[in-house]
This record gives structure tokens, sequence and C-alpha cells, in this order.
């Protein structure tokens, strides 16, 4: 049979148990403190990047590129390409137009038109940029210079 433990005996047990249970709540709490310890470091390491490597206004200008790059696409396909057209004729004729070359049974097509309308839309995007960024005067803008 199971013996009873008297009152002493459960007292004794529940000492050693809340004792147990109380080094086991400081292990835990040191535990959470060296962890807090580490990612407040972190924090503050991530914190001092940003401010840094200047990422929020890396963050500020690629919006604003965003924006102004639909604007130049808006200037060149309303007033570039229009003047292109009136030179060259149409965009898409110039786009078709090829060389047909043929040597020794073999056959070649070269899209010099896709090319030089590439080519075209390139120069004339840089000018409206070099123009928006000259006239806005936005190059006084940088802060290095």
């Amino acid at each position: 049979m199971a013996r009873k433990k008297s009152a002493e005996e459960q007292t004794r047990e529940a000492k050693q148990a809340a004792k147990k249970l109380h080094q086991e709540a400081e292990a835990a709490d040191k535990a959470a403190d060296k962890l807090l310890s580490a990612a407040s470091g972190h924090a503050a390491d991530f914190m001092n990047f940003v401010r840094e490597q200047g990422v929020v206004g890396l963050a500020v200008g690629l919006a604003i590129g965003t924006a102004a790059g639909a604007s130049v696409k808006q200037i060149v396909e309303g007033f570039i390409n229009p003047v292109i057209n009136l030179i060259v004729g149409s965009q898409e004729g110039l786009m078709a137009a090829k060389w047909h070359v043929e040597i020794g049974g073999r056959s070649a097509d070269f899209a010099w038109g896709a090319v030089l309308s590439s080519l075209i839309t390139l120069l004339a995007t840089a000018l409206v940029i070099y123009w928006v960024v000259k006239v806005g005067k936005l190059d006084r803008m940088d802060k290095k210079k």
C-alpha cells in the first residue's frame, strides 16, 4: 500500500518544486533578455544601414523615376514620334524594313529598320530626359555637386 505523505513531506516537495520552477523562470527570463538584446542590436544595425546607405533617398528616387518614366514616354510618343514619322514615313514601315541576302543557297533577313527605329527611340528618350533635367534644373538638386 502506498503510504500517506506527511504534511512536512508535502510542504518540502512543494518548496522544492517551487524552487525548481523559479530557477527555470529565471533561466527563461535570461534567455528572453539575451534574445531581445540580439534582436535590438540587429534592428539598430539595420537602421544604421538605412541611414548610411541612403536607402530612403533611393526609394524616393525610384518612385519619382517611375513617374518621370511615364512622362518621358508620353512626351516621346506625343511629340517625338510624330516628327520622326514626318521624316521617315510611318514607324511601322520603318520597323518592317529589311535587307534580304542570299549567298550560296542560304538566305538571311536583316531587320535594319527595327534597329534604326529602336535607336531613334533611345536617342529621343535620352534627349527628352536631358531636356527635363536641364530645363527643370534638376541637376542642381544633387547635394554632391
